[in-house]
């Protein structure tokens, strides 16, 4: 997502510094992005030369230092001590006006304000994957945003291409809130034997829908998708309705994530 999020913004004239602790990550991420870029020169989207600046334009780095901008967004593992544990030292290295973004998808980003010094600088942008192709963004404001800080973020998205829907800090926000009863009421009819996997995504693209729910849960991940679904279910003060499903914990617990690990409910 990261990457995804970085191509989004150079692709839209906007300098970027992804940052990784992990240099093989960094080097897939580079990857990943000549690889999007070249299939975009292939299909003639873009230009070889359009392709050569928009890398240009992103700094790859392992160094933490170096991470100085006016907007600061972050979209690693779904843990708020972590993610409140980068924000403060990033925090040390950027100016008094440096925002920071957290791409959560079901974390609360009140929660994540509070456990910092600096509450009134830090929102929610949750992007949708593939970040490079989706054009929906949720901007999440809490009690401790402010007008020009909202704006700032909202234009940071137009700016990029993609169509901000400024939202309140409510567990799931609003797509996964919207969501997850698409993904776990597919799941118990697997679980239950109602239809396989196959028969259920393929009425459900008949109906209209361009991926069926396995389909979808494998191309975001089904580690990202059961962590939001435990999430939201906690938050939500546990209703049965939105309990997590065991056969897609037992997916998880077996490494099979979906696309980014070649195999989830289908052979990727």
């Amino acid at each position: 997502m990261g990457s995804g999020i970085a191509q989004s913004a150079a692709q839209h004239g906007i300098p970027v510094i992804l940052y990784d602790l992990d240099p093989a990550k960094l080097s897939r991420a580079w990857l990943q992005i000549e690889k999007d870029l070249q299939q975009q020169v292939v299909k003639k989207r873009i230009r070889f030369d359009d392709k050569k600046e928009i890398i240009h334009r992103i700094r790859f780095t392992t160094v933490i230092s170096e991470c100085q901008a006016g907007i600061v967004l972050e979209a690693i593992v779904e843990n708020m001590e972590a993610k409140v544990s980068l924000f403060t030292d990033l925090e040390k290295l950027n100016g008094f006006d440096t925002l920071f973004v957290s791409n959560s998808s079901s974390l609360s980003i009140k929660a994540i304000a509070e456990r910092t010094a600096f509450p009134d600088r830090i929102m929610g942008m949750h992007f949708f994957n593939p970040a490079t192709r989706m054009k929906l963004v949720e901007i999440i404001r809490t009690d401790h945003s402010n007008e020009a800080s909202v704006q700032r973020i909202r234009d940071l998205a137009v700016l990029m291409g993609k169509t901000p829907v400024i939202c309140k800090d409510d567990p799931g926000f609003i797509v996964n809130h919207v969501a997850r009863p698409f993904y776990l009421e597919a799941l118990r009819l697997a679980e239950k034997g109602i239809a396989d996997i196959e028969t259920i995504d393929k009425l459900v693209e008949a109906a209209g829908f361009k991926m069926g729910p396995f389909h979808l849960m494998d191309l975001i991940g089904n580690d990202i998708n059961y962590t939001v679904s435990c999430s939201l279910y906690e938050a939500m003060g546990r209703p049965e309705r939105l309990k997590p499903s065991p056969l897609q914990e037992a997916k998880v617990k077996q490494g099979e994530f979906g696309r980014k690990s070649g195999r989830g409910f289908f052979e990727n």
